[in-house]
């Protein structure tokens, strides 16, 4: 294992050289409506891994942790407290959260489904966690089990505890612009969960397009409603790239106001629950394009491209990235 990893290592400091070269500088000028800096949540060591079929060595988990670290990011989910028997990629949580180099600046965030999941989460240390509920019934029933009611009901648990523990809560709703079971979702409901969310404590709501559905204008609809809500600058947008619109859709939450991005490097993940669906969009490919947009990020995209050939490489398959595909072909 450590000689595959320094392996990786070396191919990584091969490719940044040329990067050095290759990639765009930052735009000079920033697009007049659109924030000036944005919020770069990387979700890619939890959700980006939680559904590969082979289990990731955890050694591979933290030296890809430790090196995200190193790109800027401020914010990283890097495991999720759930149990080993529904999701056993992330049964190592507690030793990945032990190991990982703590930089300061860096915000290490874990996934907790319930009260249970909370404190073993705050037993190991995680600065901030995160509840993930739904916009539809029957995702909601398939994905935790439980109507959006009960879950809304577990996750008060969750908050009400992280208050008195000083915790941060971020709060996911999924299927935001569709469901693989019940089709168009509305925006009124996403609104409903959202502000449940929001009013329960949590600092920021991520909206998930799960299945990477949306379309551009269903986008500017859904900021639409929700801000209604829970003022905009608490929003998050979580894109899944299945119909190429993940990159177009992030433009479109930034035109409404959105400034914070979930992201996975090189793409990984995707939905169990829906046959076809890509991955996250890639965090190479949304810091080029707002860098392009001269939005700062403080996220260095060459590091980012070595962190996610690394993965790539470790799990034995291509990045989802085409800014990194393209950088490669070149060589």
């Amino acid at each position: 294992m450590a000689a595959t990893i320094r392996r990786i290592l070396k191919s990584g400091k091969i490719l940044a050289n040329h990067c050095n070269v290759q990639c765009r500088q930052f735009a000079q000028v920033s697009i007049a409506g659109l924030p000036s800096f944005v919020k770069i949540v990387e979700v890619g060591p939890r959700d980006g891994l939680q559904n590969e079929k082979e289990i990731v060595p955890t050694d591979v988990k933290v030296e890809f942790i430790n090196r995200l670290s190193d790109t800027g990011l401020s914010v990283i989910e890097v495991t999720s407290f759930v149990s080993p028997k529904w999701v056993p990629q992330m049964s190592d949580h507690k030793e990945v959260l032990d190991r990982i180099q703590r930089k300061s600046g860096v915000i290490f965030s874990a996934l907790t489904p319930n009260i249970q999941g909370f404190q073993a989460a705050v037993s190991a240390k995680a600065d901030e966690v995160a509840i993930f509920g739904a916009a539809s019934e029957s995702f909601s029933k398939k994905n935790i089990n439980c109507s959006i009611e009960e879950s809304l009901n577990r996750f008060q648990q969750v908050t009400q505890a992280a208050k008195q523990s000083n915790i941060p809560v971020r709060g996911y709703v999924s299927c935001v612009l569709g469901c693989p079971y019940e089709g168009d979702v509305s925006p009124d409901k996403v609104a409903q969960v959202a502000k449940r969310l929001y009013d329960m404590g949590c600092y920021e709501i991520s909206l998930g397009d799960t299945i990477g559905v949306g379309t551009p204008g269903q986008v500017k609809q859904l900021i639409t409603s929700v801000s209604k809500v829970v003022p905009v600058e608490k929003l998050a947008i979580h894109c899944h790239d299945t119909y190429g619109q993940a990159l177009a859709n992030i433009f479109s939450a930034l035109q409404m106001g959105v400034s914070v991005v979930d992201s996975s490097v090189s793409g990984l993940g995707g939905c169990p629950y829906a046959k076809g669906a890509s991955g996250n969009v890639s965090t190479e490919d949304v810091v080029y394009l707002l860098n392009g947009l001269g939005i700062k990020t403080g996220v260095d995209v060459q590091k980012l491209i070595e962190a996610g050939q690394f993965i790539s490489q470790s799990l034995g398959q291509k990045s989802g990235s085409k800014v990194a595909q393209a950088i490669k072909s070149s060589l």
